[in-house]
């Protein structure tokens, strides 16, 4: 097997191909353009999009260079694909903003000092806008059969469950199918690669250019992540895990890392990590938690760089050492108005750090929090919460969540 094939295997990525051994014949014989589309729904991406970003590291490492689509134009329809209703659509400024966003993220990541796998950046808006209707219908639209439009779980599911599905969304396959021709005539743009709940959209892409072009395309889909506990990659009890530090801190990001599950450990050392597949399998045997302090060193350098990780990391040997240190916390800010009146469950629910008040009040009857290092006993009303003389505390959630409550 071509080695991006075999490393794509061995780090956990494969899902499916449309032909693995012919596009592993042709890796083999010439280096090539692959593409991966992103949305633009939300102003950065978070965890749940680091699969696909690693998949564009490691087309890089193998001397392949990856097309980055940005969908402005798509994201002003939105992807059915596992959704329950029609996504809310954003105006046009604030698309633009967000893709500007996700750019900087992205370049963070890739590497751009050799013009044979600098990443190319592309905008679908940049073709879609401008499609004359009738044409499309007439040249594209004729490639397409309702009867196999219907079979794709992005419109069966909607449609079993009687959820609407309206014609704008029915049209997002046939659009995603046009922006893999579209790369493939511009930049001959040979696989696709995406989650596998895109493999109805990757493989009409790969139809159409056969049916258009005559060509042979090929697509290439990862598995959907889910992490252990059962919660979906990207998302926490407190909210989502960005890639912009604007949205969330380096700490917080590296503590995510350091906090996975030990039954996550080995698959997210494989997949999110530049460490070599042969190297992990040899350190399977080491202490679990450094490992784990691995995971989050690793990850959290390739997003913020070597200082922020140092940082983190020693903010957090600070912190499970003595207690004593609130520097460098995350930094929650409160309105007193808000919150004079309320218990301290209250105020943790209102700052989103746990999501039920019956787990926090069963963290406080086994000791599991403590406010400026102290343990407390009952569920403290907020004029009884010692405050610094700069009107802050220092809030602890079990063993492993720290953070500095500003109150203003």
């Amino acid at each position: 097997m071509n080695k991006f094939l075999q490393e794509f295997h061995d780090r956990g990525y494969f899902y499916q191909c449309t032909d693995d051994d012919k596009l592993s014949e042709i890796l083999n014989n010439k280096k090539i353009k692959a593409y991966i589309g992103f949305d633009c729904t939300a102003e950065s991406l978070h965890v749940g999009s680091l699969l696909q970003i690693m998949c564009l590291r490691l087309l890089q490492k193998h001397g392949h260079q990856p097309i980055v689509l940005l969908g402005g134009g798509t994201t002003r329809i939105g992807d059915p694909s596992g959704k329950d209703k029609t996504r809310q659509i954003l105006n046009e400024k604030t698309i633009e903003k967000n893709i500007q966003n996700i750019e900087k993220i992205l370049k963070i990541f890739l590497h751009s000092n050799d013009k044979e796998t600098k990443p190319i950046f592309v905008n679908n808006y940049n073709w879609l806008k401008d499609l004359n209707y009738i044409s499309f219908l007439r040249d594209i639209g004729k490639h397409f059969t309702i009867n196999k439009m219907l079979s794709f779980d992005s419109v069966k599911l909607r449609l079993e469950r009687e959820q609407s599905l309206s014609y704008m969304e029915f049209n997002y396959m046939i659009l995603q199918a046009y922006d893999f021709l579209e790369l493939n005539t511009k930049y001959n743009c040979m696989l696709q690669i995406g989650g596998s709940d895109q493999w109805g959209n990757i493989v009409n892409g790969v139809e159409l250019i056969k049916r258009h072009s005559s060509k042979e395309v090929f697509g290439l889909t990862t598995p959907l992540i889910t992490m252990a506990s059962g919660a979906k990659m990207g998302k926490t009890e407190t909210g989502a895990v960005w890639l912009d530090k604007k949205l969330l801190s380096s700490y917080d990001y590296w503590q995510f890392w350091r906090n996975v599950d030990d039954r996550d450990l080995e698959k997210f050392l494989n997949m999110f990590t530049d460490i070599p597949v042969d190297e992990i399998k040899k350190r399977k045997q080491e202490n679990i938690n450094d490992l784990k302090i691995l995971l989050a060193n690793q990850a959290t350098s390739m997003l913020h760089g070597e200082d922020e990780t140092n940082k983190s990391f020693q903010q957090a040997k600070k912190i499970f050492s003595d207690n004593s240190s609130d520097e460098g916390l995350p930094n929650i800010k409160l309105n007193k108005a808000e919150i004079e009146k309320k218990n301290l469950s209250d105020i943790i629910l209102i700052a989103k750090l746990e999501s039920s008040k019956s787990e926090i009040k069963r963290l406080i009857k086994n000791s599991g929090i403590k406010i400026n290092n102290l343990k407390i006993e009952k569920d403290l009303s907020f004029s009884e919460i010692n405050l610094s003389n700069n009107n802050f505390f220092k809030l602890s959630i079990g063993k492993k969540k720290h953070y500095k409550i500003e109150i203003n």
